[in-house]
């Protein structure tokens, strides 16, 4: 290896250390320091991180180690650290900390960060929290908890800026230079009515690029984006990604403007969502790494009983079959190979459409032309899969009609699964059913059946 390769490989290593600096070399040696009660260690070791780095750390180590970093730096923990943490590790850290101690933390965040933070507590630990809030915190954090759960509302910063349309470009410069309470970020302000209704918006590279004496509505994008404060987060994020946002007014049912969402807030809805889909896909309803086994067991149970019920009724399908199987071992060898691909077929649909369905990709406009699209895939690859498991077939056991009856099955099952894969989750989407906690399951069932009657169907005609 030359020597630049050897630099540009040494620069890139140099660059992957800061972009993740909790490496487990840091988390052991904060460990150790938490065992020793050496303070002064903790407080060096966590200076350099940053706050979503610190979070890491606590989601990292196990619950008695948290327990004795909470009581470490609790008092003294930034904001920006508890609305990183993840939810189940959020509750270790706050019930181990004073309620003074979280209702100044609290206080000082943004309102969505605030909201995000308090609205999983328990209902009494929520209030002696809030109780502990200077006022006028308290009433902005009562309203955010007022909202629907996974709302616009609960995504709202408070803190934004807005001027009317008649203001010139000069007075909003002085306006940022000594007014105390803007936001920390903004890349743009909101023009009001009288109403205090939103009509326009104005980017900041374009106030600082004009005269003072322009005025704000001349510059403004008139019909600017704006949603109502109980829309759905999944909604927001979608006009988010469909028009390139960087931040959207929020308004109440007057359609007043009472606050803002931005992009970052944006981005971990959408990280979220994909989880959720994820996850459900999995039949898990909602868990995370960091939870006790008990409550990750019971998130997961009662999906695995659902399927083994489903299970129960392919091996029903199995035994009305188990005459033709006992005249015919080869067939016990190759029904695995029947449920799998229909299995992986239907899986790989499934995905797609689910994914399509969020993203808005797939709509009732489009529908069967996706469905044709998905059948002739299937069909496509029901035949290539036929023609190399029926001459495997064939050649393994030197029978060519069971060749054939395996190259049919999977033709049928290759077709099924496909059908099933889009069917299914469009069907659950028409009823308001999460398509992605329910699908997976029924199109297994529907693969494993049809599959299994398919193949011992038409070998118990065929072949015996």
């Amino acid at each position: 290896m030359n020597a630049k390769v050897e630099n540009n490989l040494s620069e890139n290593e140099s660059h992957l250390d800061d972009v993740l600096p909790v490496s487990p070399e840091l988390v052991d040696e904060i460990i150790y320091a938490l065992e020793q009660g050496d303070k002064d260690q903790i407080d060096y070791l966590l200076e350099p991180l940053h706050n979503a780095d610190i979070a890491d750390v606590f989601e990292q180590i196990n619950d008695h180690h948290r327990k004795l970093l909470t009581g470490f730096v609790g008092a003294d923990l930034e904001p920006e650290v508890l609305s990183e943490l993840d939810d189940s590790t959020l509750d270790d850290v706050i019930t181990e900390m004073d309620d003074e101690d979280i209702a100044r933390a609290v206080s000082q965040m943004e309102s969505d960060d605030a909201v995000h933070v308090l609205e999983d507590l328990d209902e009494e630990d929520q209030r002696k929290i809030i109780d502990a809030l200077p006022d006028e915190d308290r009433l902005v954090v009562e309203e955010g908890l007022s909202y629907p759960e996974d709302s616009a509302g609960r995504l709202l910063q408070r803190n934004l800026v807005s001027v009317p349309g008649q203001w010139s470009v000069g007075k909003v410069i002085d306006y940022f230079r000594t007014d105390d309470e803007l936001p920390e970020e903004f890349y743009e302000i909101f023009v009001v009515d009288h109403l205090h209704h939103p009509i326009g918006t104005v980017a900041l590279n374009k106030i600082i690029r004009s005269d003072r004496e322009t005025l704000i509505h001349e510059l403004m994008e008139e019909e600017p984006k704006v949603v109502p404060v109980d829309m759905d987060q999944e909604e927001v994020a979608y006009l988010f990604r469909q028009y390139d946002l960087t931040s959207m007014a929020v308004v109440d049912d007057n359609g007043r403007l009472i606050g803002m969402i931005t992009v970052d807030d944006v981005v971990d809805v959408i990280d979220e969502e994909a989880e959720e889909d994820l996850m459900l896909m999995s039949g898990i309803k909602e868990t995370d790494i960091s939870e006790s086994v008990l409550e990750a067991s019971k998130n997961r149970v009662i999906w695995l009983i659902i399927n083994l019920a489903t299970a129960i009724l392919a091996s029903l399908v199995i035994a009305m079959f188990d005459a033709t199987i006992e005249q015919m071992v080869a067939l016990a060898v190759l029904m695995p190979i029947v449920a799998s691909m229909g299995g992986n077929a239907g899986t790989q649909t499934m995905t797609v459409t689910v994914r399509a369905i969020a993203t808005r990709d797939l709509t009732s406009s489009n529908a069967k032309r996706i469905v044709f699209r998905e059948f002739s895939i299937a069909l496509v690859n029901g035949v290539i899969i036929a023609i190399i498991i029926g001459g495997l077939s064939w050649l393994w056991f030197q029978n060519a009609a069971l060749g054939g009856v395996m190259g049919a099955a999977m033709i049928v099952n290759m077709l099924m699964a496909g059908l099933a894969g889009i069917l299914i989750p469009i069907m659950l989407d028409k009823m308001n059913v999460d398509p992605a906690l329910a699908s997976s399951i029924f199109v297994t069932t529907v693969t494993d059946v049809i599959g299994f009657f398919a193949f011992l169907g038409l070998a118990a005609v065929v072949l015996l």
